[in-house]
């Protein structure tokens, strides 16, 4: 497959005035892209050098260097030191807490332990329905799960999946899977996780949720609902989750 390979100046030439040009590196990002959409190297698996992605879509080494710079930037790829660049893969420690951000107050974080409550598929309710641009009604799974972190409950998840991505998914599977969820749903459900929405807000525990997650009924908890996105920017995944914060906080970072 090739590109355009035309300077900036002579494609929006050909184009015409008011066709929006998109850099020849973004170009070579964008089908790097595809290729990990449509499969072609799995999440885990070593891709091509840059010499060779290079001669494959008839452009300066320079070039995909960029667009694989962008792409390592976004969580997409990475790149290690001495053996090439990875298809990043939610299996990596370091991955987990890419999403996961609640973490001790004091020391550092440390993987969490699952506990799945629940495991059914419904009609998705019309908000779900909408968040993951689905139809009233359409086949959704919803997942109730307890997160542990040092054994203790820290966080109580509901969670909605589109019912025809998922459609193996059951609490007997769930209970034999001892990974990070997020892995479980990019190895046997071809689903990977790309990015995610947040927002946060300040709630009190009712009597289930204080029971649950151990804390005293109206306890203050950190509300985070979340819409994550696969490939192509497709919403995958509806999570709301309510957190304990008195030993732990939400950490993001700015840039």
């Amino acid at each position: 497959m090739t590109v355009d390979v035309d300077s900036p100046a002579e494609s929006g030439a050909r184009r015409g005035s008011g066709a929006v040009f998109a850099p020849l590196y973004r170009q070579i990002k964008q089908l790097l892209v595809a290729s990990l959409e449509q499969g072609e190297w799995k999440p885990g698996e070593l891709i091509p050098s840059e010499l060779e992605l290079a001669h494959r879509f008839q452009v300066s080494q320079g070039t995909v260097r960029k667009a694989v710079d962008e792409l390592a930037a976004a969580n997409l790829l990475v790149r290690r030191q001495g053996k090439g660049t990875f298809v990043a893969t939610h299996h990596e420690p370091r991955a987990q807490f890419r999403f996961l951000r609640i973490v001790p107050d004091a020391g550092e974080a440390v993987p969490a332990e699952s506990r799945f409550l629940e495991c059914r598929r419904l009609k998705a309710p019309a908000e779900i329905a909408r968040q993951l641009q689905l139809k009233t009604g359409d086949p959704v799974v919803y997942v109730r799960r307890l997160l542990f972190l040092s054994g203790k409950p820290v966080v109580l998840d509901d969670i909605w999946l589109p019912g025809a991505l998922f459609k193996g998914l059951t609490s007997e599977r769930l209970a034999r899977y001892h990974g990070p969820l997020y892995g479980l749903f990019e190895s046997e459900f071809d689903t990977r996780m790309i990015r995610a929405q947040e927002q946060l807000r300040a709630v009190a525990a009712d009597a289930t949720v204080a029971r649950l997650l151990q804390v005293p009924k109206d306890s203050p908890l950190l509300l985070v609902d979340r819409v994550s996105f696969s490939y192509g920017d497709r919403p995958v995944e509806v999570r709301r989750g309510l957190c304990v914060t008195t030993a732990h906080h939400y950490r993001n970072a700015l840039y």
